[in-house]
């Protein structure tokens, strides 16, 4: 492994990080970094680049397509709205002087979780390595999570698109299944990716997916968004009990739910 090629991943996430908080300050949101956020992924695999032969482009490929889905999908979603709420708060708490803390608490903190999760990226764009049986099953498990979080996060937006939903749940298609299954879309696919590292024998690049689905389950995911959804969606606390947080299965009993707690 070439670490100060890996470094060059960092320092170019950072400086992509760095031009977005500019522009964050300019416009008084720091909510475009969440449409920045995929982008970082692509600039620090840029700094991995190397032969280019097929395996690289399929992969790189494979980046682009989920990087460029998901800034579009959340620009668009956010286009004319104010600054995300949870934003909000964190700025209120960090206030006075948050346009320069945001800078360290918000752009380079994502910046160094994104070059951290793109390990594997650089392991496969560096290590030559013909293509075999592991290429395929990576390449089949990527698109089934780009695929997967695309159809979820196209049925929330219609959903929402409604004014009639305001107070509803989203429990129909593959929310019937998983409360977040954009977010489980999200964990596949950097599960894909690692298998492109595994091929070339580096078992560590597993850091990549188990810390990546750690944050949706855990930091900025699932929990985060479930803090204070009951309070605006009453009716969301009877979906928590029938229907699985994250990994996609059938509905289950509330009685049997109280019984089990709650399941991923």
């Amino acid at each position: 492994m070439n670490w100060s090629v890996y470094l060059d991943g960092l320092i170019a996430s950072l400086i992509l990080s760095s031009f977005v908080w500019l522009i964050s300050v300019y416009k008084r949101d720091v909510s475009i970094v969440d449409s920045a956020w995929s982008l970082l992924f692509v600039a620090a695999s840029i700094a991995y680049l190397n032969e280019m032969d097929f395996r690289e482009w399929l992969i790189f490929s494979l980046l682009l397509v989920w990087a460029t889905r998901l800034c579009l999908h959340i620009t668009i979603r956010a286009w004319g709205e104010n600054e995300d709420h949870r934003y909000q708060d964190i700025r209120k708490r960090y206030s006075p002087g948050f346009a320069f803390k945001s800078l360290f608490i918000i752009f380079v903190f994502q910046a160094v979780l994104a070059w951290i999760i793109t390990l594997p990226l650089h392991i496969a764009f560096t290590q030559s390595h013909e293509v075999g049986i592991l290429t395929i099953i990576a390449t089949v498990i990527v698109v089934f999570g780009i695929t997967f979080e695309s159809i979820a996060d196209w049925q929330l937006f219609r959903f929402k698109s409604n004014k009639e939903s305001k107070q509803q749940v989203l429990d129909q298609g593959l929310w019937r299944y998983s409360r977040h299954p954009n977010y489980f879309g999200e964990a596949v696919v950097w599960w894909g990716f690692s298998l492109f590292a595994i091929e070339a024998g580096y078992w560590y690049a597993l850091v990549s997916p188990i810390l990546l689905t750690f944050l949706l389950l855990r930091f900025s995911g699932v929990s985060l968004l479930e803090s204070t959804i009951t309070e605006r969606r009453p009716a969301y606390r009877k979906y928590i009990e029938t229907t699985n947080a994250f990994l996609p299965g059938p509905k289950h009993d509330i009685s049997q739910s109280s019984l089990k707690g709650e399941q991923l």
